[in-house]
């Protein structure tokens, strides 16, 4: 069983379904010694707080193998939250202030909605440095996605992000940028889905000393790493967690916004994303909510035929990449005496066959 959590913080959508035959089943037991420990500090707004958990664990899942992974669910305070997301949280996530005096192999951030024009302004601002602060020193590894990722590189750096005209939506080719051993066996081009509004560009990262793994022409740079301290830190400007039908999800909330007159524009579609038929359907849903604007135009959207089509084109890439970051972590706690065999042995011996140093 390669992923474990405590019996009492097990999220009730992942339990429910965990004899899926897509997942293996969590294991509720106590955690042995020699797992890797791994916070998913999930900060998400409500709307995609719990899928945001099931696209981790399954990401985990399928990336682990034969590595025993235990995560752990964090928050960052300050975060605007309704009453159920916030009963989900005090029953399934313990307090960032437990994580002060822990040691995890990694850790994995997401990013927050964000409300104000520079991050630094954000409620949350100073608790996620002092996680920054902590990664450094009390993990091997740790992961940014997206709006963490911006802000790992402003406040490690000074790097700020930059505005895109439009929201950069779907999925893009990207190319393997160089030889690394967090892409090693990956393919020399994959898939892999964004959805943001700002961008840190390539010029900037590599003046500060950040290496770049994979970009596209039109998506940019999307994953990049430094090492800080005793971590690496790796950071994903797009999203390799994301399920199959997480950019439907998605299109649909901004298109329900704009029926109900939350936003003034009809949201561009994801590109790359849907095939002919679809985009002819959606076209035409778009036409006809051009036309006559109401909230009961939803009964319309022809979500459920879309959906039957979507492909998860980016999975195995995603999996390679997480796989890659386990053996990473899994060999630095080879050199722990406390880390049993044959885990450590066994990646320490895979690691440094198949990778660079970094």
């Amino acid at each position: 069983m390669s992923l474990m959590m405590d019996r009492d913080r097990v999220p009730t959508r992942w339990a429910a379904d965990r004899n899926s035959h897509r997942r293996r089943r969590v294991e509720l037991s106590s955690k042995p010694a020699e797992c890797l420990r791994v916070a998913l500090v999930n900060n998400m707004p409500d709307s995609a707080l719990e899928d945001t958990e099931v696209q981790f664990f399954g990401l985990l899942d399928a990336a682990a193998e034969d590595l025993p992974v235990h995560i752990d669910l964090y928050s960052l305070p300050n975060i605007p939250r309704g009453e159920r997301a916030q009963q989900h949280l005090d029953r399934f996530y313990s307090g960032i202030e437990n994580l002060w005096n822990s040691r995890f192999d990694g850790v994995i951030m997401t990013g927050a909605e964000p409300r104000k024009p520079d991050l630094r302004d954000e409620p949350y601002w100073s608790a996620l440095t002092d996680v920054f602060d902590w990664a450094e020193r009390n993990t091997s590894s740790t992961i940014l996605s997206c709006l963490a990722a911006h802000a790992g590189v402003l406040y490690a750096d000074g790097v700020t992000r930059h505005a895109k005209a439009d929201k950069l939506f779907g999925v893009f080719a990207e190319s393997k940028a160089r030889d690394h051993a967090l892409t090693h066996r990956a393919a020399s081009a994959m898939p892999f889905p964004h959805s943001r509004w700002n961008e840190v560009r390539e010029n900037d990262l590599t003046a500060c000393g950040y290496v770049v793994l994979t970009k596209s022409a039109e998506a940019g740079v999307n994953l990049f790493a430094k090492k800080r301290s005793k971590s690496l830190f790796v950071h994903f400007q797009g999203h390799p967690e994301y399920g199959a039908r997480t950019l439907l999800k998605e299109y649909r909330r901004d298109i329900v916004r704009f029926l109900r007159g939350e936003r003034g524009t009809y949201p561009s579609m994801p590109q790359g994303y849907f095939d002919a038929d679809s985009v002819r359907a959606l076209t035409a849903f778009r036409s006809a909510a051009l036309h006559d604007p109401r909230e009961q135009r939803l009964a319309e959207f022809p979500e459920a035929a879309v959906a039957d089509k979507l492909k998860h084109a980016w999975l195995s890439s995603a999996t390679r990449i997480y796989r890659n970051w386990l053996k990473y972590m899994a060999a630095r706690k080879g050199d722990a005496p406390a880390l049993a065999p044959p885990l450590a042995r066994a990646a320490r011996v895979s690691w440094t066959r198949s990778a660079k140093a970094v």
